[in-house]
């Protein structure tokens, strides 16, 4: 009986009660939007970052991380790369031979990491054959092609055909390098990637290196959950001159952002409930004291304390359940028609390329941010009611008869 009466007080003063419904659907939508934006776009930055640059796992000589010195092969990296190939988790996996050198033309030079890629490996890693903006993918047929980023080609002034030249310290210490055609121009979304990197066939690199080997195995899983354990796994049964590493140890700043993500969200919703809290202490107080000679009835005539508490609560909870409700409704309608559009980025593309950020964020919210958001919106209308609640119980029932408003 509570319950329904509760309800009936909630609407008797419609227009009241509209007005903080609609403050809390619209507010709500507005949280939830921002959410799905920040959990867009960290969640664009890992996804970009394990397809682009770290993948899943990672293996490299443990005097390369510390110098990235030409002789520092992964040691016994043809045993490992049988060995990771029968594992039903991985997906995929290119090695690698990398060098840090200069990639120059006739107008300029910069500094570059040049990677020896196997065509065919690579494409399965990373969706870099995909992103060719012009000319194509490398393949065995021509001499020394090499595949540059936009940025790179704008900076040295090259097209599809143009010679650069690529020089880097080969194995016995010298400088060495060659002539080399581009064969195709790439665009990645992290605007770094693309300025420090270039790509050619590992042979071509090895041969002029003088040492054969990879400095870098990429592997590629099918769930990324299954790193940590399959990074114990192979570490186990790699060399100890070899270090494995998950995605999160490859990209610490990924880890931090990710760690980062429900401290920034919930800081969001605290703002905000935090702010709900005070309309709802006004709006109750407002309707608990133009009733104030109507709880002094109630009492007068035998209605406990505790059940007025109790109502004045219920109505209260009906408006936390009934403003979480709609609002939670328009946030799914919202975030539905974002996800099929998604929102250009403009201007702000650019800079957040730098961060690996697509140009055109998707904002995601899950199931479990919905269901915080609808019992701390909820928790947040009880707590709130305590104060209006307690104000009425204060009163005589006589006193609160003689109340006018």
């Amino acid at each position: 009986m509570l319950v329904k009466l509760a309800w009936r007080n909630l609407w008797r003063n419609k227009l009241r009660t509209g007005i903080m419904l609609s403050a809390m659907v619209f507010g709500l939508m507005g949280v939830v939007s921002m959410m799905g934006f920040m959990t867009g776009m960290y969640g664009s930055m890992i996804d970009n970052a394990i397809a682009w640059q770290t993948s899943h796992i990672q293996i490299h000589n443990s005097r390369y991380l510390t110098n990235p010195d030409i002789n520092s092969i992964i040691t016994d990296s043809r045993q490992l790369i049988a060995k990771i190939e029968q594992l039903p988790q991985v997906k995929a996996l290119s090695a690698r031979f990398v060098a840090d050198g200069m990639v120059a033309s006739a107008r300029s030079a910069r500094g570059v990491r040049i990677n020896g890629i196997d065509v065919a490996s690579e494409t399965l890693v990373t969706p870099l054959a995909a992103n060719i903006r012009q000319g194509e993918w490398l393949s065995s047929e021509g001499r020394n092609p090499v595949l540059v980023s936009i940025k790179t080609a704008e900076r040295l002034r090259l097209r599809i055909g143009s010679k650069v030249v690529l020089t880097f310290t080969n194995a016995s210490g010298d400088v060495t390098g060659a002539a080399f055609r581009v064969r195709g121009i790439f665009k990645t979304p992290s605007s770094g990637f693309d300025e420090g990197n270039v790509f050619v066939r590992r042979s071509d690199l090895t041969a002029l290196a003088g040492i054969e080997g990879s400095h870098e195995i990429a592997v590629l899983l099918d769930d990324e959950q299954a790193a940590f354990a399959l990074r114990d796994e192979l570490q186990k049964q790699t060399s100890a001159q070899n270090t494995v590493r998950d995605w999160k140890q490859v990209q610490p700043m990924l880890a931090s952002i990710i760690n980062q993500m429900g401290t920034s969200n919930a800081i969001m919703l605290g703002i905000f409930v935090l702010a709900l809290s005070f309309g709802i202490i006004n709006i109750m107080l407002m309707s608990v004291f133009e009733r104030t000679r109507e709880f002094g009835v109630l009492m007068a005539v035998g209605m406990q304390k505790h059940n007025i508490f109790l109502l004045i609560m219920l109505e209260t909870t009906w408006l936390g359940i009934s403003g979480a409700l709609l609002g939670i409704a328009g946030s799914l309608g919202l975030m539905q028609l974002l996800q099929h559009t998604g929102v250009p980025l403009g201007k702000v593309a650019e800079g957040l390329g730098a961060f690996g950020v697509d140009t055109t964020l998707y904002p995601q919210v899950s199931l479990a941010d919905y269901q915080m958001i609808f019992i701390t919106v909820v928790a947040a209308s009880l707590l709130a009611a305590l104060y209006p609640a307690r104000q009425i119980l204060k009163q005589r029932p006589v006193d609160a008869m003689a109340e006018k408003h």
